[in-house]
């Protein structure tokens, strides 16, 4: 599994990688078992070509529906 230095270096990559790319409400990290992962918040499930993982590290996707400012 992944630590955090490469699984801080992966997300990164990803970001610079998925820029323009509609769809996406956040990228963050995750702990998974052993290790890291690298999350992929989306707003529907209609994205699904990104990577599994990014240089070894996983990536998690999650479905959290569009985000809006509260009032």
């Amino acid at each position: 599994m992944a630590d955090l230095e490469q699984a801080r270096a992966a997300k990164a990559r990803l970001r610079s990688e998925l820029v323009g790319h509609h769809g996406i409400c956040g990228i963050g990290l995750v702990r998974v078992r052993q290790g890291y992962a690298v999350r992929v918040s989306l707003a529907s499930a209609d994205d699904d070509d990104l990577p599994t993982d990014v240089d070894g590290v996983p990536v998690r996707v999650a479905v959290v529906g569009a985000i809006t400012p509260q009032q």
